[in-house]
């Protein structure tokens, strides 16, 4: 079977094995020779690790594991180790494909009602059991090869000797800093503010001892030395000085859990991605069934009619997402979202000529009247495996708590929770049932990694960053590529488009609204609103041709990006 076959996704870099002909996202950033593996990231030195590992004959999942590491050195904005994500392998002919969910839970201390108070809704309270590490080292029992402290040595040497920051980390962490006010930040002043003042500039060199320490013990001691020992009590000493809950015993009984990938059918195509307690398999496969019930013509992608219908599935996918999906522990799951024959009875409900007004699907949801950072990795690896990663601090360098001395962000993933149990309303918050909090409970994720398979061969690796915005990035790419005939590079450089039910409004990125203008008024003619959005999401993506297994790793411009070749 030919290595080149296989692919992998995860939100910020992409990791290729064979063949493999990466697109470059600038002069400054020339595609690498294609000799075996490439890695396609946000950021240079993290794909370089990636890269490295493969070089040495590592797994997919060993790249995975490297490169997540070093994205938390090198992308604090979202790579982490404080915070948590879901890794999908197809392990191409030697086990199942597998979800590893490390999605952060809930401490034991947390209560349903613990957000409805202003006063409550604290950095350091907001604050959930990380996964990250856990999750890594659950995968890398079963699908690594190298020695764990091998894969973790990269970052650490990043953290103790530095990197040079690129042009997004040093205006990100610039403007972060200079943003950052209270007490429950003071730490992320110290650590990532410039040594003498002043904006960091292109070429400046972050060094970050703490965090070198942090990520030695996880070396050495694996996962225990992070939920257990020092960086244990040291998160439990920042938990207590910020009035936040997370305990040692929360961070000793945490557990990822090895799943099931969902898989669902497009026009031909298998569709592999993540279930809950991530939204995002459900939802994506809610979607494409519905518009698997429509015929599109090449031409016809940027046609009213072909907005209208993207537009109405996302709005009943959305809607179903709110009612239906939560932690599987806590919450039933139906699984009436990947059925094609509901998905038809929502197609024949929709108007072919007027926006249904959200409002109007509610159902049995009542409504009250009154963002997002995240990364994504692709790899595949010399025996055909692939690895799709998605892993997050919710916000941007999560609620800015450094745990003192540790060096690195905590998340603030408590709010993907609903925090107003019964309150859904028209600004986009959601208090159904399946997502309130409860100690323990894993909050609703929108996290997609996702690989399309055709006859047993993987064509497409993408994922995104975005919060509620990441499932429908994915969706813009998998239209784009299969009912539109894109090649990659014009998948993922195609305006993008969102809707989420509530708010009942089309946000499009700038180049859709000023580069369709008349779209756009057809659009509002037909009852729709359409917002303006500077940009979504950051799919950095793979396509393998089913013809000649020709691989292409096409980086997104929106941010940045890198291929290294292994």
């Amino acid at each position: 079977m030919r290595l080149e076959r296989f692919i992998p996704a995860c939100i910020l870099t992409t990791f290729l094995l064979l063949f493999v002909s990466p697109v470059p996202t600038s002069a400054a950033d020339p595609a690498p020779p294609a000799k075996g593996g490439v890695v396609v990231s946000v950021s240079g030195p993290a794909s370089d690790v990636g890269a490295a590992v493969l070089r040495k004959g590592g797994t997919a999942v060993d790249a995975a594991v490297a490169t997540a590491f070093a994205l938390a050195v090198t992308y604090p904005a979202a790579g982490n180790v404080g915070g948590g994500g879901y890794l999908l392998v197809h392990p191409n002919g030697s086990g199942d494909p597998a979800v590893f969910d490390f999605r952060e839970v809930a401490p034991a201390a947390a209560t349903r009602d613990m957000f409805v108070k202003l006063a409550d809704r604290s950095a350091h309270r907001r604050i959930g059991v990380p996964g990250t590490v856990a999750g890594l080292a659950m995968a890398h029992k079963a699908y690594g090869k190298l020695p764990w402290a091998e894969l973790v040595a990269p970052a650490v040497k990043l953290a103790g000797e530095g990197f040079e920051l690129d042009a997004f980390n040093a205006a990100s962490i610039s403007a972060t800093v200079r943003n950052s006010v209270g007490d429950a930040s003071a730490e992320f002043r110290r650590v990532f503010g410039k040594p003498g003042g002043g904006s960091w500039k292109v070429g400046d060199r972050l060094v970050q001892p703490d965090l070198k320490e942090t990520l030695a013990r996880i070396a050495e001691k694996g996962p225990d030395g992070f939920y257990t020992g020092k960086t244990a009590d040291l998160i439990a000493a920042e938990m207590t000085r910020g009035g936040g809950l997370i305990t040692r015993e929360d961070l000793a009984a945490y557990k990822p859990v090895r799943r099931v990938p969902v898989v669902g059918k497009y026009r031909g195509y298998d569709v592999y991605t993540a279930p809950p307690s991530s939204s995002g398999g459900f939802t994506l496969l809610e979607q494409l069934n519905i518009l698997e019930t429509f015929d599109f013509k090449p031409a016809d992608r940027w046609e009213p009619r072909t907005i209208h219908l993207i537009v109405e599935a996302m709005r009943r996918a959305y809607r179903d997402r709110a009612h239906d999906l939560g932690d599987p522990a806590f919450t039933p799951i139906s699984r009436r979202m990947l059925d094609k024959a509901y998905a038809k009875e929502l197609a024949a409900g929709i108007d072919p000529k007027r926006a249904t007004p959200s409002a109007d699907l509610a159902g049995d949801i009542p409504l009250a009247l009154e963002s997002e950072q995240t990364t994504h990795f692709s790899v595949v690896d010399g025996s055909g495996a692939a690895v799709s990663l998605t892993y997050t601090l919710e916000n941007s360098y999560g609620g800015k708590v450094v745990v003192r001395g540790a060096g690195f962000l905590m998340n603030d993933e408590m709010n993907d929770f609903g925090w107003l149990p019964g309150v859904t309303n028209p600004t986009g918050r959601i208090g159904t049932p399946p997502n309130l909090v409860a100690p323990g409970k894993r909050m609703l994720s929108s996290m997609c990694p996702t690989i399309l398979v055709k006859n047993d061969t993987p064509v497409l690796v993408t994922g995104s960053p975005g919060g509620r915005t990441i499932i429908n990035t994915v969706l813009n790419v998998v239209v784009n590529t299969v009912d539109f005939g894109m090649d990659l590079r014009a998948a993922v450089d195609a305006p993008r488009i969102h809707h989420q039910w509530f708010p009942d409004v089309i946000r499009g990125e700038a180049a859709f609204v000023k580069g369709h203008p008349e779209l756009v008024a057809k659009l509002k003619e037909m009852g729709h609103r359409v917002d303006q959005v500077q940009s979504q999401g950051d799919a950095h993506s793979i396509w393998i041709d089913p013809a000649t297994g020709r691989v292409t790793g096409v980086a997104d411009r929106r941010i940045s990006g890198k291929a290294s070749a292994e």
